[in-house]
């Protein structure tokens, strides 16, 4: 920081060796060439002010509008001064056109000090209510002070002193340099809490200006330190040009580039209305709707900019296509509860009375053995198109998680089921009959074998931040899969607890006590011949 206020201060310090060594200010009187680098950086600035306008009246911005008008003030009042070229447009000297740059300045200075307040809704509102009266009372000004300059009203009838360093000339440099330091002062804490380059840009051009002014007031006419002040201006708009510009490309629209200048009231009132634009077209993309073509009639609904539609529309199809790739990866109930709750996704987990299906495949590995790699994932893909919508879509089973030709459905993880063992083992059937059905007349495919059981299990994520997934955790769930092992292809084979859950609806066939590995016990476990 240190390092940059000296480089800033470096044209001033300058400035001030050069009246202090006359012989060092050397003199270069060019009428073209000052006539056309005035009126080239006056035009660069009212195209910006102009720009900066119309960003601030889209976004609402007062601070926005207050930066365009220290500009179009500066840059209308310098395009005068260009008129003052001798020998170019007027034959003399124009005492009303030669100040005209020091008034602009300092007209600047003090839009660009009032751009500096924190200013709440109230007042933004209020100014940006006066826009219109803003902008034209300026335009008035400069046309007055045209017709002014040009009619050689008092005072402006008076000849200058060859140096121009007059009374009022030095005020105005006080004056405005003042208000610039202000602003650069405040622009400097507002980069602080919200880096960005166009921030930086706004306030080396606020310090540039206030050396300019200084330079205004005490240069010698056509010598180096009166060209100074020309170059300290052209340097001050031409960066915020050039940060506008790349900000711009960076983003896609100019009120996007802006954004760095934004008052927060301003930038919350648009990330609110994006964000709850954003968020009906995701309840959109669930609903499985045509996401790109709602945007344009949410982004109407929530009264936000041409560029913001455009980014929204573009977010919309993303959205889209990230729905798309990612949530077959996603059980819908786990989907659904993230949206309603993201604390969902943080690691840990809670205990709950689950249900528990395994499933696999008996006799999997022989199959893979004497199949063709591509003819045994054919073969799981098929089964899992057909069992999968069973489990999940029709009896609301949540897929903990596939390996290989093996499946792992807890019940009663992702929202509430109070029939949760009903559902598993109508789940299992079901999967079983769909499962019959796909391999008949397919000789050798392998068939599926089931265990359910029900009970506590902690539910919630494991792994790291960087990878997690969801899991259900206990004893129950790893009982569930050892009734699995013990039942017969097409079979299914449930715990006493479910027994005892769906005992009134369902014809079980109790079985001989299971020895089951990990289980010092024998275990107790029945089959299901069919629900009632």
């Amino acid at each position: 920081m240190v390092r940059w206020s000296l480089a800033l201060l470096l044209p001033l310090a300058g400035f001030f060796v050069l009246l202090a060594r006359p012989g060092w200010d050397v003199h270069w009187e060019h009428h073209p060439s000052h006539f056309w680098l005035v009126l080239t950086v006056a035009v660069v600035n009212v195209v910006l002010g102009l720009a900066m306008s119309e960003a601030a009246r889209r976004r609402g911005d007062a601070r926005v509008f207050l930066v365009s008008l220290a500009f179009l003030a500066s840059a209308g009042f310098l395009g005068l001064h260009a008129l003052a070229t001798p020998g170019v447009l007027l034959d003399g000297k124009n005492t009303g056109f030669v100040v005209a740059t020091p008034v602009g300045l300092f007209l600047g200075a003090c839009f660009a000090a009032l751009s500096g307040l924190d200013i709440g809704p109230e007042r933004n509102l209020a100014v940006l209510r006066r826009e219109r009266l803003l902008r034209f009372g300026l335009l008035l000004l400069l046309t007055l002070w045209a017709v002014w300059s040009l009619t050689s009203f008092p005072p402006l009838d008076q000849p200058l002193p060859p140096d121009d360093a007059t009374g009022p000339l030095v005020g105005f440099a006080v004056a405005g340099g003042v208000l610039y330091a202000y602003a650069a002062w405040r622009y400097l804490e507002l980069y602080r809490r919200r880096p960005a380059f166009l921030l930086v840009a706004v306030t080396i051009a606020w310090v540039l200006l206030t050396e300019a002014l200084v330079a205004v007031a005490f240069a010698r006419n056509w010598h180096a330190t009166w060209w100074e002040w020309h170059v300290l201006m052209a340097i001050a708009f031409l960066l915020v040009a050039g940060a506008a510009r790349y900000e711009y490309r960076r983003r896609g629209s100019l009120a996007e580039a802006l954004g760095g200048l934004y008052l927060e009231d301003t930038i919350a009132r648009v990330n609110d209305g994006y964000a709850r634009a954003l968020t009906e077209l995701a309840e959109e993309a669930e609903r499985g709707g045509d996401v790109p073509a709602r945007s344009r009639e949410v982004a109407a609904r929530f009264n936000l900019a041409d560029d913001q539609a455009a980014l929204l529309e573009r977010a919309a199809a993303q959205l889209r296509d990230v729905d798309r790739l990612y949530r077959p990866y996603v059980p819908a109930p786990l989907a659904e509860r993230l949206r309603r709750d993201p604390r969902a996704a943080e690691l840990g987990g809670e205990k709950r009375e689950v249900s528990v299906l395994f499933a696999d495949l008996q006799g999997f590995t022989a199959f893979s053995e004497r199949a063709d790699p591509t003819d045994v994932i054919a073969m799981l893909n098929a089964y899992w198109a057909v069992t999968v919508p069973v489990v999940v879509r029709d009896h609301g089973g949540l897929i903990e998680r596939f390996a290989g030709d093996a499946v792992m459905v807890v019940f009663n993880a992702g929202g509430d089921q109070p029939d949760h063992a009903n559902r598993a083992v109508t789940a299992a059937l079901a999967m079983q009959t769909a499962a019959d059905e796909l391999a008949a007349g397919r000789a050798g495919w392998p068939r599926f074998r089931a265990g359910v059981n029900t009970g506590p299990a902690v539910v919630g994520n494991v792994g790291t931040v960087e990878h997690r997934s969801f899991a259900a955790i206990g004893e129950t769930t790893n009982l569930a899969a050892r009734l699995q092992t013990a039942a017969a292809p097409g079979q299914v084979v449930i715990g006493a607890v479910t027994a005892e859950a769906i005992a009134d609806s369902a014809v079980l066939e109790a079985l001989e006590p299971l020895q089951l590995k990990g289980k010092s016990q024998p275990v107790v476990a029945f089959g299901v011949v069919r629900l009632n």
